[in-house]
């Protein structure tokens, strides 16, 4: 039996995409089936722009030089480094109508669907996360 990941990215900034792409990747090594839903801000970890520029926390602006000096890749790697290993990567289809965004706003290789698309793989799911 193949375990499942189901991961809901709902916010935006730096610290939210790493716990996001770490655990997603993490994961996937273990040969699991991971998806990701990004809804609201979670959005920006996949615009094809806004993940290159990612906010830190406000007072943790230092935490930018430990990222490099510990050799963190970049979140652009990250995202990279979940769709070769066969992440799911779905935008929520009814944020990007609120908000205006269409596909290709987003970096290549992503899947649009609504909550049932998401839920579909998540009824089974060993592990549900929200970040």
């Amino acid at each position: 039996m193949t375990n499942k990941v189901a991961i809901i990215a709902s916010n935006g900034g730096l610290f939210d995409a790493y716990k996001v792409f770490n655990i997603a990747t993490a994961a996937a090594a273990t040969d699991a089936q991971v998806a990701i839903f990004f809804t609201f801000e979670g959005l920006n970890l996949i615009h094809k722009d806004m993940h290159k520029q990612l906010p830190l926390p406000a007072g943790k602006e230092q935490m930018a030089e430990g990222f490099k000096n510990a050799n963190v890749p970049a979140i652009e790697q990250l995202l990279e480094m979940a769709q070769e290993m066969g992440v799911r990567i779905i935008a929520c289809q009814m944020t990007m109508d609120v908000i205006g965004l269409k596909e290709e706003d987003f970096v290549p290789g992503i899947e649009v669907g609504g909550a049932a698309t998401f839920l579909d793989f998540a009824f089974d799911a060993n592990v549900t996360l929200t970040f």
